[in-house]
């Protein structure tokens, strides 16, 4: 595990993919990269909308979380928000 149980939190982070087709690969590579506080994995293509609603179950520090969140924020086209569990 990333972390001690005592310092670890247990989120989702919602993730709103406005071009598909350009983010991918970048995407694939962080959630790789965080692939050990990675829970669960949802995505959905909204097709209506052009766009991706991506939703992941994490578990591990805010240190490790954020860092995750902050490279998702930093993709061109990509919206990402956190909430945390009182867990």
């Amino acid at each position: 595990m990333p972390t001690e149980n005592k310092n670890r939190r247990l989120g989702v982070i919602a993730i709103i993919v406005k071009d598909r087709d350009s983010t991918y690969v970048e995407l694939n590579k962080i959630f790789h990269d965080f692939g050990k506080i990675i829970v669960g994995r949802l995505g959905v293509p909204y097709r209506e909308r052009n766009i991706s609603v991506m939703a992941l179950i994490v578990d591990g520090s805010t240190d490790e979380i954020g860092a995750m969140t902050g490279k998702i924020g930093q993709i061109k086209n990509v919206s990402v928000k956190t909430a945390f569990t009182n867990i």
